[in-house]
């Protein structure tokens, strides 16, 4: 089974190099060939309208198993993600930040889950059945994701423990199913996608993950949240009335 790295870009012309390589190098060591020759994995780098050259350095790399998708102007991590996943030919498609936030090692453990006998169709990653999920946060930081994340799940109804980490991985065509649907170009893509998933009656598992490299959120708490929370609020009435 072949599986697709989807990583949404914008702006990120100092780390996409480094984080092009390790990606290429790990990969090819866990996943490595079919016997034609060819990557059984690719990475899908998703340029949301950069201005720095980002999609133009990872095409130079000249990386195989490695393609770039995109667009002109910067619309958000929402529509980078579908982009990408909707262009992925892989039989598991994960996304993950662009600075591996939660390391590589994860990839398989994602994989591992969703091509055994009787797998979920998506998996999530929890930083909050993770006893060092939330390592290296400050406690202000810890508190206030905690409680985002808590407002969040009761707007939209969703049991979910931490619904905004940033990796995640589906089947195939779960993840078509999903992404076709899905409207939103913001940060609230997440709960969009897995408020489908609830509709769609697909089986979502929680995996434990741990952050490891603590970059600067581009999330604005207080705004973002009271906006996030409007959003979740407005997708669960749109999407509860629409047809499957």
């Amino acid at each position: 089974m072949k599986i697709s790295v989807c990583i949404p870009v914008y702006n990120e012309s100092k780390i996409i190099a480094d984080t092009a390589r390790t990606l290429s190098s790990y990969l090819e060591e866990r996943f490595g060939r079919t016997p034609d020759g060819r990557p059984d994995y690719e990475i899908v780098f998703s340029d949301d309208g950069s201005t720095d050259g980002s999609g133009d350095i990872v095409r130079s790399l000249g990386l195989d198993g490695v393609k770039v998708t995109g667009y002109g102007k910067n619309r958000g991590k929402g529509c980078a993600v579908r982009t990408a996943v909707l262009a992925s030919e892989g039989d598991v498609v994960m996304f993950t930040d662009s600075d591996l936030a939660y390391g590589t090692d994860v990839i398989e453990r994602f994989y591992s889950c969703l091509s055994a006998e009787g797998a979920p169709d998506a998996a999530v990653g929890s930083r909050n059945i993770s006893k060092d999920g939330y390592e290296g946060y400050t406690f202000i930081r810890k508190a206030a994701s905690k409680l985002y994340i808590r407002f969040l799940s009761a707007a939209g109804g969703l049991k979910l423990s931490d619904s905004q980490c940033g990796c995640k991985a589906f089947r195939a065509g779960p993840a078509k199913q999903i992404f076709s649907r899905c409207e939103v170009d913001g940060f609230a893509f997440d709960f969009e996608a897995l408020l489908w998933a609830d509709k769609l009656g697909l089986r979502v598992a929680e995996l434990p993950v741990r952050v490891l490299v603590h970059g600067d959120s581009k999330v604005r708490l207080l705004r973002d949240s009271l906006k996030m929370l409007r959003d979740v609020s407005r997708m669960k009435k749109e999407i509860r009335k629409k047809d499957i």
